[in-house]
């Protein structure tokens, strides 16, 4: 089969390798479609660690082809996509929930193989945790690609304590950025102002009904918050991406006990100077967001079929033969999300 090979930072290459067949416990996938993140790009550049000779992916979709012995509940032909975290289940975090904070957490696409290529192995760790999950009815593959960023992102929300009827401040429109503002909206967040530098996402931002399109180029972040919020300020501001000087106008953007969260990853050994004062006299909140628990996979693959809007995130589609392109695409932000289909 066809499939995506990491030989390390810069050298992504397609290879032929030999089709995987499941053991006990395994699943065999036929891909149809697999996203490209940010997270992605790291690794490429060396920002992000992954193992040498893996292949990437961990926004998956596919048709369960063979089903190894022991498996229940899932059946030939089935739609799923994965959570593609293996986590041990039994340490402090894993006890309560939070698989994606297990102290030997692994990932399919950076240390276990993931989907870009022509089939995917299911690990028998994936499957017994119940990380595979059936794409519901009438969902395209395409946008169910987007489960898995769609859960990191109402893990974001919910670790602001984001209520309905809220505020929220977005520092970023790429496509995470983006798809925080469609989902602040799908849970009821009354006002959500987005700041972003590129004018061709700005105007996406307010397509998908951003209440304010800043451009901090041109315009005063706090300034134009307080005025938007009555001079109180917004109850919560995300960092989508990762530029770590933006902790200073989220911090300045939220109002008293408001949540400043970073969500975005940042380049090794970023550091910004902090004035403890503001958090302290202000008593803000001050946190960040990884991954997502099963449970959030699980909310968003069901939240991705009332959000017609989210299929504009993927903007570009590269066959598994151009695999290479769609890095190069997210390197040049030439739209928003990539994906390789097959």
């Amino acid at each position: 089969m066809k499939a995506c090979i990491f030989h390390g930072p810069g050298d992504i290459r397609l290879e032929s390798v030999p089709e995987p067949r499941p053991g006990p416990g395994e699943l065999l996938m036929r891909m149809e479609a697999a996203g490209l993140c940010y997270s992605d790009i790291r690794v490429y550049k060396g920002e992000k660690k992954a193992r040498i000779g893996v292949i990437p992916g961990h926004e998956n979709v596919g048709i369960i082809m063979e089903i190894g012995e022991g498996v229940d509940g899932l059946e030939i032909g089935q739609r799923v996509v994965l959570c593609p975290i293996i986590a041990c289940g039994r340490c402090f975090y894993c006890l309560r929930g939070l698989r994606n904070r297990c102290l030997k957490r692994v990932t399919m696409g950076y240390e276990e193989n993931g989907g870009l290529a022509q089939y995917l192995l299911v690990p028998a760790s994936i499957v017994s945790l119940g990380h595979v999950l059936p794409v519901p009815e009438g969902l395209p593959p395409e946008v169910a690609t987007l489960t898995e960023p769609l859960a990191c992102v109402l893990n974001s929300l919910e670790a602001c304590r984001l209520q309905p009827g809220g505020s929220l401040l977005l520092l970023g429109a790429g496509p995470m950025g983006l798809l925080h503002l469609l989902l602040a909206r799908t849970l009821g967040a009354a006002t959500v102002i987005v700041s972003e530098v590129d004018e061709g996402r700005l105007r996406q931002a307010q397509r998908f009904g951003a209440s304010l399109a800043l451009n901090p180029a041109r315009q005063e972040i706090q300034a134009a918050v307080l005025e938007a919020s009555d001079g109180l300020g917004v109850d919560a501001a995300v960092v989508t991406t990762g530029v770590p000087s933006l902790l200073e106008p989220a911090l300045a953007a939220v109002r008293r006990q408001g949540t400043v969260s970073l969500f975005a990853g940042f380049p090794p050994g970023s550091s910004i100077d902090l004035d403890p004062n503001t958090v302290h006299y202000n008593e803000i909140r001050l946190t960040g967001s990884q991954n997502a628990t099963p449970d959030q996979y699980r909310r968003a693959l069901q939240l991705l079929t009332v959000m017609p809007q989210a299929a504009e995130i993927n903007t570009h589609r590269f066959p598994i033969d151009e695999g290479i392109k769609a890095y190069e695409s997210r390197l040049g932000m030439d739209g928003l999300k990539s994906l390789v289909i097959f």
